[in-house]
């Protein structure tokens, strides 16, 4: 086995009513000034206002930016790096999906370093500890705030652009699973199979470890057990917290193992027709799961009965009944099963096969992959 290193460096809060505790944790920061950068769903439903207000009841002065959309863009971070300035504020908080969370890092790096955020693009560009960050999710699904990632759209390529560095992990994370529970059905259900991806790609990765083995293997365990329930009922608190700690070891996991073809191939797609993340991945999933059944080595008869209802013994299992087992989850809860049913058109493939390849998540895919596998992909997964 080759040398590996890891590291939590921040502080971790679970549990419902947690988010009471954000005032402490910012105080800790050394913060005075907060500026929360959310969505506009969760502006209208009241949460910002709700975080805003816990923070100014202890003194600390808050602003906001609540303008973060779906796969958001480079004009999205370059509004909000402006109106961070604007504030004079000294810290941030991410309060929502992935989308916030992403363009908050984005901000943390460009707000102190200046340029644009496509300056940063890859791995080793950000040059130290960008403007300290909370993150608060209130989706189970991107593992954003314990990932060293950020992804960002640049319209001008039809292209998601994705900056790599361990000074983008934010400083603290409060998973409180109280708000979860409003979420609907199918966002519950794309955040989902996006945390059980994260987990199952970090776990065949090439470059997986010991270390993030047990965090995907603690991930899909957790997935498996509360998914179907949280997606029922989102009320169902014991089951939005099984997620939301999921989606948290999910995103350890594959901070330190990368992922593969999934992510690597869900990106254009996103990138050119606006597909919501996790609908992406979900969809690829059965597709390029099958496609690495090849190089398995045993993770997947362990993935299987962390997932499945029925759990079946080792002689009995074939590495294709993994695919079939995702394929079936997704129409359990709702996902449509191909490209074409989200407005995906064939005429992109070489492109986005083009911008897959551009991704490093390809080099640590199980199982080796040309331009001519990534074309065969997609044409299959469309139909």
């Amino acid at each position: 086995m080759s040398e590996y290193t890891f590291s939590i460096p921040q502080d971790i809060v679970v549990g419902k009513g947690s988010l009471a505790k954000l005032p402490d944790y910012a105080k800790k920061l050394g913060g005075s000034h907060a500026f929360i950068i959310s969505g506009p769903h969760l502006n209208k439903m009241g949460i910002v206002d709700k975080c805003a207000q816990s923070l100014i009841e202890q003194g600390i002065q808050v602003d906001s930016f609540t303008e973060t959309e779906g796969n958001p863009s480079t004009e999205t971070v370059e509004k909000a790096t402006h109106a961070f300035k604007e504030s004079g504020a000294d810290f941030i908080i991410a309060l929502g999906g992935g989308s916030p969370m992403d363009v908050a890092k984005a901000v943390g790096v460009v707000a102190k370093y200046g340029g644009s955020i496509t300056d940063y693009e890859g791995g080793g560009k950000v040059p130290g500890d960008i403007i300290p960050l909370i993150a608060i999710p209130t989706t189970a699904g991107t593992g954003s705030e314990v990932t060293a990632f950020s992804v960002i759209t640049d319209h001008s390529r039809n292209y998601k652009l994705t900056v790599f560095s361990y000074k983008l992990i934010p400083s603290v994370a409060i998973l409180d699973p109280e708000l979860l529970t409003t979420a609907p059905a199918s966002v519950a259900a794309a955040c989902g199979i996006d945390a059980m991806v994260h987990a199952f790609e970090a776990y065949i990765s090439k470059a997986a470890s010991p270390f993030s083995d047990a965090m995907a293997e603690k991930a899909l365990e957790l997935i498996g057990k509360h998914i179907r329930k949280y997606v029922a009922d989102r009320s169902d608190v014991v089951a939005a917290e099984g997620m939301l700690t999921g989606s948290l070891f999910a995103g350890i996991a594959f901070s330190w193992a990368r992922l593969g073809d999934v992510h690597a191939m869900s990106h254009p797609v996103s990138a050119y027709f606006n597909v919501a993340h996790g609908v992406a991945n979900a969809i690829l999933l059965p597709t390029i799961t099958e496609y690495n059944s090849l190089a398995d080595t045993g993770k997947y008869y362990k993935t299987y009965n962390y997932i499945s209802k029925a759990k079946v013994k080792e002689e009995a299992f074939k590495s294709e009944d993994l695919a079939v087992l995702f394929k079936a989850l997704n129409q359990e809860l709702g996902i449509p099963a191909s490209l074409s049913e989200v407005g995906v058109c064939e005429n992109k493939f070489d492109a986005m096969a083009d911008d897959a390849l551009k991704s490093g998540n390809i080099l640590v895919n199980p199982r080796s992959t040309t331009k001519k596998d990534v074309l065969a992909l997609y044409k299959k997964a469309f139909k």
